[in-house]
């Protein structure tokens, strides 16, 4: 049986590419890539997947309506599935702070592979583009990893 270990190891892999899927309002199904990693929820400690998505996006509109997603992770013949509820702080979502919310945002990119050299930068162009953090808890983990 598979589990976020699993999917943590294989972040390295690809640098942490995985694609995402969200259900649109007529139950159609919308897919994109993003970068993930694997990290602890900040409210229960739990190990989830983690992405920090742009402000305004369509996976955003989906999962405030429809909190459910599925993300899939594949490097070579190896692939996972993550299937769970959805979490999102960012600043159109205020369960966070804008300190813990910033140190959320460079937490979750870190675990995803990202490495940056400003992360002061990083910071303002996270701001700008009204990232969000979104933080999925597992509910069914399946693949061949």
């Amino acid at each position: 049986m598979s589990d976020l270990a699993d999917f943590a190891r294989l972040i390295a892999g690809d640098h942490g590419l995985c694609t995402v899927s969200t259900l649109r309002p007529d139950s159609t199904i919308q897919s994109s890539v993003v970068n993930a990693g694997v990290l602890k929820h900040p409210d229960t400690g739990d190990q989830v997947v983690g992405m920090v998505l742009r402000g305004g996006t369509r996976k955003l509109a989906n999962l405030r309506a429809r909190p459910y997603m599925s993300v899939n992770i594949r490097v070579g013949w190896q692939w996972l599935t993550v299937e769970g509820s959805a979490w999102i702080a960012g600043p159109d979502d205020p369960i966070l702070a804008p300190e813990p919310l910033r140190l959320l945002l460079r937490e979750v990119f870190t675990a995803a592979g990202g490495t940056h050299e400003d992360f002061d930068e990083y910071d303002r162009v996270m701001a700008a583009d009204r990232r969000a953090v979104v933080l999925i808890t597992p509910t069914r983990i399946y693949g061949n990893a």
